[in-house]
């Protein structure tokens, strides 16, 4: 799976570090797809709540060593699914490649990704601007692949009163941003009823990151 090769339809830069490749997973998003419904059937998609007890909109899972979380506690990763007590499903490999591909077009090589984030989106749900800020390297770019329904993707900038874009994103396309736009605030728009051939009434997002220590991860799994 080593050395995937992508063909984007085009390329818009958002700027120093940050790139989208307009519909670059287009041609791996039956296979992309069945492997989320793998992971979520070992772990699956559930609303996390904020450390202040709010439910969040988003479903979502994950897999890879590390897992995103929120609770109580804060916004942290977790080796363990904490609603099985289960490590999370290994990454596969389709998706390691598919991250690293994106990763060296947009100019950031040998991207090793120890976590990846899935988010389902329904209709009316968004998810406000923020940062990805709770990953111990932040030298790695974010790597984010959207596949189904199209969203209107919230590009901000260093500070959360910068002004924001919007931008399209359709089935496939992929934004990754990292060096000096690794925390810029971005967010997605409410989602717009719709259907999908390969997704139905969904949109899911796969963000790939290198959240704990810079080490190589554990070989992907499925």
């Amino acid at each position: 799976m080593e050395g995937l090769a992508l063909s984007p339809r085009g390329r818009l830069s958002l700027g120093e570090g940050a790139v989208l490749l307009a519909e670059a997973a287009a041609p791996f998003a039956s296979a992309l797809l069945e492997a989320i419904g793998a992971i979520s059937a070992a772990a699956p998609f559930r609303r996390f709540s904020t450390p202040g007890g709010r439910r969040m909109a988003v479903e979502m899972t994950n897999c890879g060593a590390l897992g995103w979380i929120s609770d109580a506690k804060g916004y942290r990763y977790s080796t363990h699914d904490p609603q099985s007590g289960r490590p999370w499903p290994a990454m596969p490999r389709l998706f390691a490649a598919l991250a690293a591909a994106a990763a060296e077009a947009a100019g950031f090589p040998a991207f090793l990704p120890d976590a990846c984030l899935i988010n389902r989106y329904g209709a009316g749900i968004g998810l406000s601007p923020h940062q990805d800020r709770d990953e111990a390297d932040l030298s790695a770019p974010i790597v984010s692949v959207s596949l189904g329904l199209s969203a209107t993707f919230l590009w901000g900038g260093p500070e959360r009163r910068a002004p924001l874009r919007r931008l399209p994103l359709a089935h496939g396309d992929i934004v990754v941003w990292g060096g000096p736009a690794r925390l810029f605030f971005h967010g997605i728009a409410p989602l717009r009823p719709g259907q999908h051939p390969l997704t139905g009434s969904f949109r899911y997002n796969l963000t790939f990151r290198r959240a704990g220590p810079a080490d190589p991860p554990s070989e992907a799994g499925i």
